[in-house]
This record gives C-alpha cells, structure tokens and sequence, in this order.
C-alpha cells in the first residue's frame, strides 16, 4: 500500500508541484498583495487593509464599473451565439454529406489561427473607409457602420471577430452528437416525426450535457477576454471596450498598482465563481444524462 502510494505521489508530483508553484502560490500572493499598496517602483509596501476593495465598489475609481458593463455587455452578446451558432454548424457538419471531414477541417482551422493574425485581418476587414466588408455592403446599397471605432457598435464588432475562432466549440459538440445512437432517430422515424421533433425530442435532450459544458467555458472565457480589447480597440472608443480583464493588466502592468490590481483580480474570480455556480445549481432543471434521468 504505501510502495503504491509512493509511486503515485512521485509520477503525479510533477502536477503537484506545478499546481503549488505556479497555481496556488501565485493566488495566495495575490490575496495578500490586494490588501496593501504594492507597487513595483516603490521601496516600501504598506498594508492598508480594504481600502482597494473601497475604492472599486465606492465609485472613486472611473473604470470599475464600465469596465464590468463593458464586459457583461460582452458576455451577454457572445455565449448565446456561440452556443447557438456552434451547435448549428455542428449539426450540419454530422449530416452524412459529400466531403465532411473537408468541412470540419475548415471551421476548425480559423481556431488555430494566431490572435495576433486574426486581429490584424479583422482590423482591416471592418476599416469603416478602406475595409471589404463595408465596401460589400455599400456595392449592394446598403449603408456601412463605424464598427470598431463606433461607441454603439464596438463591443458587437468585438463579439464577431470572436466568432470566428469558434471550431473548438463545434467539434465538442459534434463529439455529443456523435455519441446519441441511431436507434432514437429511427423510432421518431417509425412514428411519423420530421426533423422537429428528433431535435426537440432527442437531439436537445441529449446532447445537453454538452451544451451544459460548453456554456461553462464560454462564460469563463467569454468574462476573461482581453486579446480582442488589447489588439483591436486598446479599450476605446470612450473606454466603450475597456473589458475587464484588460483594464486590470493595465492597472498592474502600465500604472504599475499591483495591490489594486491584485484586488481587483480577487474579484473577478469571485464574479466567475458567482456564474459558475448559478449555471450549475440551475442545469438540474434542464441538463438531462442516459440511463440516468435528471443531472
């Protein structure tokens, strides 16, 4: 017994260690730091107690509370229609079709694409005076949008180019659809129903587990997004795109405030694992398992 315990603690203390080190470590550091004024181009650090908590909930920062609309504003647009327009795709890519696998290549392809790459050509896509997608527009007589560099339309300009690296979604979802047996579709098949009634009725049903998981990760994604803010818009126009996560990289890394970086990043986990937790506790209610009823 304890031989077997010794070499399962040596073969997974790589895991182990790199969990303490570089995990638990580093968010026990930043707990400390978010109660003191920790600042690396000052000598001293001091500890204040709740004070950076005070002054993100008490208004005296500007940027809190925009860069948290900015962000549920995001969130709000972005994961339905991943979830929905994923699901869609994937669901045409499981149709038994003439050059499939060529297909799901190419929606996956766009995933792997460097953010940097991907950011460059969707700058130059939706350029409002030399960029293709107003010039389409406008040769069909309809008229163009300041996209990016429009108030009203930056953070929906923002949750489009992310859906382009959408092809990890669908191919989890197709990995769900592939799991449902034939025989389901068949009895819908026996007793007069059309292709509404197996979504409804067995497709949904069971493939949400997969729903349920890739919900989880695009809102956790989704709450966390800042190479679009740091690419594309750096948090403008008028901080309309000042998302989160973006705002507390430059409280810590170009104003140099560790401490109420620090506090501020306590609180974003504590907004993920407030999210998290309400799409759990309300999966049961429409989360459904084979073979075992309800979640």
């Amino acid at each position: 017994m304890r031989k077997s315990l010794f070499h399962g603690l040596l073969f997974t203390s790589p895991a182990i260690l790199g969990f303490l080190i570089f995990t638990l470590g580093p968010m026990i550091a930043s707990l400390v730091l978010s109660f003191t004024d920790y600042s690396v181009f000052k000598e001293q650090t001091v500890f204040i107690g709740i004070d950076n908590y005070v002054r993100m909930f008490s208004g005296a920062d500007d940027y809190f509370y925009p860069s948290l609309a900015a962000t549920f504003y995001f969130v709000a647009l972005r994961v339905p229609a991943v979830i929905v327009l994923s699901f869609l795709i994937a669901l045409l890519l499981n149709m038994n079709i003439k050059g499939r696998a060529f297909f799901r290549t190419v929606v996956y392809l766009p995933s792997i694409v460097p953010a940097v790459a991907s950011a460059m050509i969707w700058m130059w896509l939706l350029n409002p005076d030399l960029g293709l997608v107003n010039s389409i527009l406008n040769t069909f007589g309809l008229p163009g949008s300041n996209w990016l560099y429009g108030e009203n339309t930056v953070v929906p300009s923002v949750v489009l180019t992310s859906l382009w690296g959408i092809g990890g979604t669908v191919i989890i979802f197709l990995a769900g659809l592939s799991g449902i047996p034939r025989q389901y579709y068949e009895a819908i098949d026996v007793d007069g129903g059309g292709w509404l009634s197996k979504l409804r009725h067995i497709t949904i049903p069971l493939v949400s587990p997969t729903i349920f998981f890739n919900a989880i990760m695009t809102i956790i994604g989704s709450i966390q997004v800042f190479n679009e803010a740091y690419i594309l818009t750096q948090g403008g126009p008028n901080n309309k795109s000042l998302f989160y996560v973006f705002y507390l990289w430059r409280t810590g890394f170009r104003d140099a405030e560790m401490g109420y970086a620090s506090a501020l990043a306590w609180v974003l986990f504590i907004v993920i694992l407030f999210f998290t937790f309400i799409v759990f506790r309300t999966s049961n209610s429409w989360v459904h398992y084979e073979g075992e009823g309800r979640s």
